[in-house]
């Protein structure tokens, strides 16, 4: 197989919070020498691309802010291929950022979409105009399935959850494993499945995703996921490194 390009993960492959693993700094630059392209791929919609850039730096790494794509982002770009623009919106900041980048008016009236994502100030009457919005039309969008984050916060999946039990209908997730957000990213980069590499540390939604696009899988056991846990899995990655300073494919 000869790699072209590469979509890579951030936590738990890249970075441990907000601390660079050893060897990412090696892996990122080896792959900007070789003159490949990249896109650092999370699921988490709560930062813009900036926020991801400065994070790297902090951490001692050299990102540019255009190799960055969040499910937010990507949320906004599925959402400009489709009719209507006003938007119910259960999220913050970054979420919010792109969806007025693609077009959409953010409004309680009548809206197209409940678009969820995260925030920390989810309540009684955000969850219950989202419900009635949903269960009356709406089209129910989010931005990743996940269910928590870093000490178990509360992440999109959690907060869809009960808009799902209340309105009886379930969220299209553009997040991981959607094989959508990954066609996505190789169209950010003009690149092609057959010849891209993702690089995760959860078979659930980086390896699956990747395995549901076409893409060659490697995962890293840095992270979430574990030797003993590929065995209880239907599919495997193509490879399995202890961490990215041992990949040796790229």
């Amino acid at each position: 197989m000869t790699i072209k390009s590469v979509i890579c993960d951030i936590d738990g492959v890249l970075l441990h919070d907000n601390i660079a693993i050893p060897g990412a700094n090696d892996f990122l630059a080896r792959i900007q020498e070789a003159g490949m392209p990249l896109v650092i791929l999370t699921n988490y919609p709560s930062q813009t691309a900036q926020d991801l850039a400065n994070r790297f730096s902090s951490a001692g790494l050299d990102v540019p802010e255009s190799a960055f794509y969040t499910s937010a982002m990507a949320t906004a770009d599925f959402l400009r291929n489709q009719e209507g623009k006003k938007a119910y919106v259960v999220g913050e900041g970054a979420l919010v950022h792109e969806l007025y980048k693609a077009g959409f008016t953010i409004t309680d009236i009548n809206p197209d979409f409940v678009i969820v994502g995260e925030t920390r100030s989810y309540n009684w009457d955000m969850m219950h105009k989202a419900a009635y919005f949903v269960a009356n039309g709406a089209r129910f969008i989010a931005t990743n399935p996940d269910s928590h984050g870093h000490g178990f916060a509360p992440a999109c999946g959690a907060l869809c959850a009960p808009i799902e039990k209340i309105s009886g209908r379930k969220p299209f997730y553009v997040g991981k494993p959607s094989p959508w957000i990954i066609r996505a990213a190789l169209n950010k980069m003009h690149a092609h499945s057959e010849s891209t590499v993702i690089v995760g540390d959860n078979l659930r939604t980086d390896i699956l995703a990747g395995f549901q696009a076409g893409l060659k899988t490697i995962l890293v056991l840095s992270g979430v996921s574990t030797l003993t846990d590929i065995e209880a899995m239907p599919f495997r990655p193509n490879y399995v490194f202890s961490s990215v300073v041992d990949i040796n494919i790229i």
